[in-house]
């Protein structure tokens, strides 16, 4: 009979045993971490067992951060972001490149995986390391979709707000697009055409103008009640009132819209006669040529404001919400708001800027100017890209341009030029113009008075004083008498000083 085993060689198959198993577990290990590094970092884990592959997806990675990196360099972070933001060519791009990216990462976290398995792990090791593997591919997939859907929705924005308009871009290729138009006057109207309401017909009218070099701004107002409104000789309205929109109370700047509107037939193949129209009397009453328009519905802005927290405010009289006159008496009053420097949300600020029932329409003017002011001014553009969801819904459903979208990069680089820019206004209010018998030339004359280079301050002897007043707005003349003297609110002043 065959003698058995010493028994110090029996535990030579249990030793085997427990190294291969500890081999496995460090395969199994070192599968992990690869995986987990090339979802961190795409296709790195592959080094070790793929170098080619490996290589291959960090250059496909490496050519879109290297232009990325380019772009920041040549026209800064922000400036490449909007620059991109309202391009939808160049946003579909980037979708697309996004989700190519997406799907390269995600098979170099697959591929890694795959490679770096340890070959004879158990049922249970491999289906933890698969998933493992999904949940690491989930780390990719979800952002990615997320930013995806971004894009999408600030396309289909863009798609919303801009308008079809033939107009020829006036911008140029280069480092400046704006090197051939010194100047830039965008027509900004805030509407409120709600159900009670006949047609559309702008509660605030304000012109910017810009000097595209420096970025500064000078806000004009004009009011909305103005009388005997010019029309340019290239618009049908001037042979039927030929000395200016003239019928009493009822035929004020803001009605020149309905008027159009219910006049197509003198606007043959335009979209929208009571936007042309606007366009062309208040060009005519600035002495201004307006180059492109926004128009913003008013309850947007509400939504507006309250995307960005609200906005503080320091209010200077004691306004209504809510309320009208019926037969004397004011009616529907639902609150007030107290003089003082308070938080105001979109509805509150929307009734401070919008509010007249105890005032008058130049008291709103004042008031307008103070809000877009602090606006402008307090915009925080992080907190507003934490919302961009739901403001991209509420910019869609409530504003509309005119400008051709092949210039909307060059303004998007305009507005940086205007962030760095000073913002002035001068509003036109009955301080400074007699509403119902309004001076254009005068009006005009104080325009180009704003928009013209202020000379350096003398440093001469001391000369006969002449007031702010003298130096900054026209005298008027005896038939355009302002009702007050003006006071500095009503002025050329900074915007950011108005209230």
């Amino acid at each position: 009979m065959a003698e058995s085993a010493p028994s110090h060689r029996r535990p030579v198959g249990g030793a085997t045993r427990s190294a291969e198993r500890a081999r496995r577990k460090r395969e199994l290990r070192s599968s992990y971490r690869a995986t987990a590094l090339s979802t961190v970092l795409p296709g790195v884990g592959l080094f070790r067992v793929n170098p080619w592959l490996a290589s291959l997806i960090v250059l496909v990675f490496l050519v879109p951060l290297g232009y990325l990196g380019y772009r920041v360099v040549q026209d800064g972070a922000l400036g490449s972001v909007l620059q991109i933001g309202v391009d939808r060519r160049k946003l579909a791009i980037v979708l697309g490149t996004i989700a190519g990216l997406a799907l390269v990462w995600v098979l170099g976290i697959i591929a890694t995986a795959w490679a770096t398995r340890p070959r004879q792990a158990g049922w249970l090791d491999r289906g933890l390391l698969t998933l493992f593997t999904a949940l690491m591919c989930l780390v990719v997939l979800v952002p990615a979709g997320f930013a995806m859907t971004g894009i999408d929705i600030q396309r289909e924005t863009i798609k919303a707000v801009v308008t079809d308009t033939e107009r020829e871009p006036v911008t140029v290729e280069g480092p400046d697009p704006w090197r051939d138009h010194p100047r830039v006057n965008l027509l900004l109207l805030g509407s409120d055409h709600g159900p009670d309401r006949e047609g559309v017909r702008p509660d605030s009218i304000m012109v910017a103008s810009i000097d595209t070099a420096s970025g500064d701004t000078v806000f004009f107002g004009l009011p909305r009640n103005l009388q005997r409104v010019p029309f340019p000789a290239t618009n049908p309205f001037s042979e039927i009132f030929p000395f200016g929109y003239d019928c009493g109370s009822e035929c004020l700047l803001n009605a020149v819209w309905t008027l159009a509107e219910d006049r197509p037939d003198l606007f043959p193949g335009d979209p929208s006669p009571g936007l042309t129209t606007t366009r062309d009397v208040v060009s005519e009453i600035t002495g201004l040529t307006i180059d492109d328009t926004v128009l913003v519905d008013l309850q947007g802005f509400q939504q507006l404001v309250d995307a960005m927290g609200g906005v503080t405010i320091n209010a200077t009289e004691r306004v209504p919400i809510g309320g009208k006159v019926v037969n004397g008496q004011i009616v529907g009053i639902n609150g007030w708001i107290e003089p003082g420097r308070q938080h105001m949300d979109g509805y509150h600020a929307l009734w401070y800027a919008r509010s007249r029932a105890t005032t008058d329409d130049f008291s709103r003017m004042r008031r307008q100017r103070c809000v877009i002011g602090a606006v402008i001014e307090q915009v925080d553009p992080l907190r507003m890209l934490a919302r961009y969801p739901q403001l991209a819904e509420t910019i869609a459903d409530n504003v509309r341009v005119d400008i051709p979208a092949d210039d909307l990069g060059a303004w998007a680089e305009l507005v940086l030029r205007m962030k760095d820019g000073r913002l002035q206004s001068l509003p036109l209010t009955n301080q400074v113009i007699n509403v119902a018998n309004p001076d254009f030339e005068l009006i005009r004359s104080m325009v180009r008075d704003a928009l013209r280079p202020k000379p350096p301050a003398p440093t001469a002897s001391p000369t006969p004083s002449r007031t702010p007043d003298e130096r900054d707005t026209p005298t008027p003349g005896a038939t355009d008498s302002p009702t007050e003297t003006p006071t500095p609110s009503d002025l050329l002043s900074d915007l950011s000083s108005t209230c």
